[in-house]
């Protein structure tokens, strides 16, 4: 096949954004999920934010791709975030929200989180989770909203 009968479609960038008042969380999200989390998906960009109000300001620009929220993050968790950018925001990007306690489940649905997933961070569940809810934004699909994983 000749250069010239080759189409090359752009690699898509999903740019991911990771909240946690604690940078070890925010490695370890961006370790577990890498800079590709599936072969049929683009790379990532990370973009980290350890505020509330940083994190809603990054997202109020728009381009994001999916926000990885750790509802243990303080002094603003990020099941509070995720409600508020789902409340707020008409195309709100997808969230994934990380829980300590297996009795914030009920908080996780209530937050309209799309994907829930407990701590101590468990790397292939949440590269999966990661992958389908890129998957799901890049398909147009309506975002899902938390099943208390």
């Amino acid at each position: 096949m000749s250069a010239a009968s080759r189409t090359d479609a752009p690699v898509r960038t999903h740019t991911v954004v990771v909240y946690s008042s604690d940078p070890a969380v925010r490695d370890a999200v961006r370790t577990a999920v890498g800079r590709r989390p599936a072969p049929d998906l683009g790379r990532i960009e990370w973009v980290e934010s350890q505020t509330g109000p940083d994190l809603i300001r990054l997202v109020d620009k728009g381009e994001v791709d999916l926000v990885i929220l750790d509802g243990e993050a303080w002094p603003t968790g990020g099941l509070g975030l995720a409600r508020q950018m789902k409340d707020e925001l008409k195309d709100a990007p997808p969230t994934l929200v990380l829980i300590a306690r297996r009795d914030d489940r009920w908080l996780a649905k209530w937050s309209n989180a799309d994907a829930v997933l407990p701590l101590p961070i468990d790397a292939p569940a949440l590269a999966e989770a990661s992958a389908q809810l890129l998957r799901d934004r890049e398909s147009g699909l309506p975002v899902r909203r938390a099943t208390g994983r």
